[in-house]
């Protein structure tokens, strides 16, 4: 398949990789440092058990318009980062293109073929001005939830660190035969891309520990296992989770792991730091719309009281708030 991959980091530069390995016909667009170590030495990826290989194969621009149509995009910026892209990714459209999101937390597309009163409203959290649903329409996306864990240790360099699992699905749940072909893309390249009936359920199982952890370790640089194992902030994680699965119930979704079990499972983790954790950590801006302030946002649309949320959210704002100026004033 002809695929671009926008944004090279972490996610996007092991997926790039492992499809060009594969023997897809690769194309990243990038900037800045990342494009140029792409283009003189491709993308090298180091496993987790120590074996390296490098992807070469694979092309570097920051041209849309020249990189032309695709079969496949993988949209691979983290959620806030897409309305700086949504302009250009048209470029790449042809017209049977298909978009795979790859974001952390609730999506754009969310009430796309939802179904309901809220069917089609716009999730402002992570489309503020509805530029992004507007340029990157739906009815091209499948939907996609990221479970690898991966780091971008130097320009073109990618550390994997665990995970291979990059469920897929219609947005509408039908199974259609291009999500049957994006998953076997994936498979073939070495991922566990099974097609799921209800990608927003999976979506959810995620976001569920994402708004919870991530900033909770993020205002207390604290680890999972940490936050898991002091009673105070593991009852707070709970409320918190308790508060969003009452929201997505509301929302016709149903977990498929209990809530305990779910916070046992971050616990087994271990001294792992949340990636919004090492976001702050880097005085880079945290992800927190798609993660929290999204929530929120379902939270007011269903009239789901979310006091616990909405106050970890305002801690956190304040803290990314901060962090912007900070970074404005360097």
């Amino acid at each position: 398949m002809k695929i671009a991959i926008i944004g090279a980091g972490a996610i996007g530069g092991y997926v790039a990789a492992k499809l060009a390995l594969a023997g897809e016909q690769v194309t990243c667009m990038v900037r800045a440092a990342n494009l140029q170590a792409i283009r003189s030495h491709g993308i090298k990826l180091i496993m987790n058990d120590g074996s390296a290989q490098v992807a070469s194969n694979l092309t570097a621009t920051d041209d849309y318009a020249a990189a032309g149509p695709q079969d496949l995009v993988i949209l691979a910026v983290k959620a806030h980062q897409v309305e700086a892209v949504a302009n250009d990714v048209p470029r790449l459209f042809g017209t049977e293109t298909v978009v795979v999101t790859m974001q952390n937390g609730i999506p754009y597309w969310y009430f796309h073929q939802h179904g309901g009163e809220l069917a089609g409203s716009v999730v402002r959290s992570v489309d503020p001005s509805g530029l992004i649903g507007q340029k990157i329409p739906a009815e091209r996306v499948i939907g996609c939830v990221v479970y690898p864990a991966a780091e971008l240790i130097a320009p073109g360099v990618i550390k994997h660190i665990e995970g291979e699992r990059f469920p897929v699905g219609d947005l509408d749940g039908s199974n259609s035969a291009r999500v049957a072909r994006i998953s076997q893309c994936f498979i073939h390249a070495g991922f566990k891309a099974p097609v799921l009936n209800d990608i927003r359920a999976e979506i959810w199982l995620k976001v569920w520990g994402n708004l919870t952890f991530n900033p909770i370790s993020a205002l207390t640089r604290s680890t999972l296992v940490d936050i898991c194992q002091f009673p105070p902030t593991r009852t707070l994680a709970a409320a918190m989770m308790s508060e969003a699965q009452t929201v997505a119930n509301k929302l016709g979704i149903t977990f498929r792991v209990g809530l305990e079990q779910r916070i046992a499972g971050a616990e087994k983790v271990g001294k792992h730091k949340t990636s919004m954790l090492q976001d702050v950590e880097a005085g880079r801006p945290p992800e927190l719309q798609a993660l929290v302030g999204s929530v929120v946002e379902l939270g007011r649309l269903t009239h789901t009281p979310t006091p616990n949320i909405d106050a970890v959210y305002a801690l956190t704002d304040l803290l990314a708030r901060t962090i912007a100026a900070d970074r404005a004033g360097a």
